[in-house]
């Protein structure tokens, strides 16, 4: 295996693991913050709809319980949120061993013997897995992507996989999700008030 080749699997493999560490950071943040959240916007919503009429309605009242629903959803999650918290920092932690391995590759002569680097790779890579809970919350990976991408210093894995926006740094259920949002908001708009134009 050549330099370049290497330094592509460890940025891929960089990638994994920091996408990995915020996702389970991401479960952990919703679980923690999201009771708090739906609470004050059900609350806000509640106390405005005693002034505003269009707050009262059927529909409003129905967002609420599927909100209210999906607060429930996430208590089941709430005695695992400091496991998720501790695998986060343990998967963060390779992702900097991973940055230095990267860094450490880089600065080597090309014809150097890079299996022990490779043996140094797979032994993270190895631990990663270990580390791991496949079981995430709902909405973790959207999260993941901003906490990854926006918040998170990626250069030097940008610097092998040159990320795109829409491609990469957007999630397609996410995009896909907000059209779906935009049509229904839509559609409301033009049976609500269409018929009064026409």
């Amino acid at each position: 295996m050549n330099k370049n080749d290497l330094l592509k699997m460890i940025a891929q493999k960089g990638y994994d693991v920091g996408f990995g560490a915020k996702k389970h950071f991401a479960t952990y943040d919703i679980i923690g913050k999201a009771p708090g959240w739906i609470g004050f916007a059900s609350t806000t919503v509640g106390v405005l709809g005693l002034v505003f009429d269009s707050l009262s309605t059927k529909l409003i009242s129905a967002v609420f319980v599927i909100v209210g629903v999906s607060g429930l959803y996430i208590s089941f999650y709430n005695h695992e949120k400091r496991i998720y918290d501790d695998t986060g920092t343990k998967i963060i932690r390779l992702c900097n061993e991973l940055k230095a391995l990267y860094f450490t590759v880089k600065s080597l002569p090309d014809n150097s013997n890079f299996q022990p680097y490779i043996d140094q790779l797979n032994e993270i890579e190895n631990r990663y897995y270990s580390y791991s809970i496949s079981k995430q919350i709902l909405a973790s990976n959207w999260y993941a992507h901003y906490k990854f991408f926006w918040e998170h210093q990626i250069d030097w894995i940008d610097e092998q996989l040159h990320f795109k926006l829409f491609k990469d740094k957007i999630p397609l259920s996410f995009m896909l999700f907000f059209l779906l949002v935009i049509l229904i908001i839509l559609i409301y708009i033009i049976n609500c008030y269409l018929p009064f134009i026409c």
